[in-house]
């Protein structure tokens, strides 16, 4: 699985955080922006690079990590392209659920609730990472409405 890591400004530090845990941990990850804190940075341009890059992506199961402040912006610039299924969590029991039922493809974190909490953080994105879709016929179906809202 490759993963595609993007923050804006205010997710810049837990970023870098992450990037830095990824990598250590043998995960595939391409960082998407900023490469650098830049206060004047906007959520939209990162959300849409992560985004563009999960959809053409064509191996098994490509992903994306956005982090800004809320997690909120990042998740509704994500979620404005057909394919993605962009959830903000801050907490493990979410992130499983929004793998395992929604087929979550794209994970936004809230660097004002997570930055301070490593272990938090961690155990959300390890349980992401690791819940495998269900793949029931109601959630396929589901999800299939999902794109067709678009």
């Amino acid at each position: 699985m490759k993963i595609y890591l993007g923050s804006d400004h205010r997710g810049f530090l837990l970023k870098e955080k992450v990037f830095a845990y990824l990598v250590k941990n043998n995960y595939e990850v391409e960082d998407v922006g900023g490469r650098e804190l830049n206060p004047d940075d906007d959520f939209p341009q990162f959300a849409q690079a992560a985004a563009l890059r999960v959809i053409g992506d064509e191996s098994d199961d490509p992903r994306a990590i956005l982090i800004c402040g809320g997690g909120q912006g990042m998740c509704m610039a994500a979620n404005r392209f057909k394919g993605i299924r962009a959830s903000v969590i801050w907490d493990a029991y979410e992130a499983k659920m929004t793998r395992q039922d929604n087929n979550s493809n794209v994970l936004c974190l809230p660097a004002r609730v997570l930055e301070d909490n490593e272990a938090a953080w961690k155990g959300i994105m390890e349980t992401w990472l690791n819940t495998p879709y269900v793949d029931a016929p109601r959630f396929n179906r589901r999800n299939a409405q999902l794109d067709q809202l678009l």
